[in-house]
């Protein structure tokens, strides 16, 4: 009787199986703890990032805000054109029809050979070294010096063309080149593409 009898608050202990029983007894206790289902981690607040000043900001690209129209040979015609009447109207205005107008007229008749050929799209390329002679042409006109009669007018024409031709003949070599080494770089892109495929 005094075997059964147990203190009162105390729970009895279960029996014992063996050797081996507390260890079955902690790994059953740690694969339960195992078993368990840990709370999801709440992620921790983002702290704001700290606004950059001006000075550290990276300078803004250049070459984006350069403008690359694509012109087609009719585009291209018509502003060489445009720009040539109009640069050969001021020449007037300010100069006269004198050789240092002239002059002038064909030192910015280069830069817009170049504006051409930059401008021109791929597959008009070979419009603008055919359009910068006809754009001088008609431009030069207000240069010519003035005579009584259509026949006087075309000689002055003429005249001027002739006295001016070094810069026509500039002009429209630097237009050619232009288109030329786009032709070549357009050419060596389309064999890297290839290559790679």
């Amino acid at each position: 009787m005094e075997q059964h009898r147990t203190r009162r608050g105390t729970v009895p202990l279960p029996p014992q199986t063996g050797r081996g029983g507390a260890g079955d007894a902690r790994r059953g206790n740690g694969s339960v703890r195992a078993g368990r289902a840990d709370p999801p981690r709440r992620p921790a607040p983002r702290l704001p990032k700290p606004a950059r000043s001006p000075l550290s900001a990276p300078p803004p690209a250049v070459g984006r805000r350069m403008p690359n129209p694509r012109l087609t040979g009719l585009g291209t015609g018509l502003f060489a054109v445009l720009v040539m009447v109009t640069l050969g109207w001021l020449e007037r205005l300010l100069l006269g029809a004198s050789p240092t107008a002239q002059t002038a007229y064909g030192v910015l008749f280069l830069p817009v050979c170049v504006l051409c050929g930059l401008w021109v799209r791929r597959a008009d390329l070979v419009a603008a070294p055919v359009v910068v002679p006809i754009a001088f042409a008609v431009g030069v006109l207000p240069l010519a010096k003035d005579g009584e009669g259509p026949g006087a007018r075309l000689m002055a024409l003429a005249t001027a063309l002739a006295t001016q031709v070094g810069w026509l003949y500039g002009g429209t070599l630097l237009a050619a080149l232009t288109v030329l080494v786009r032709r070549l770089v357009l050419v060596a892109r389309r064999r890297r593409a290839t290559a790679r495929r």
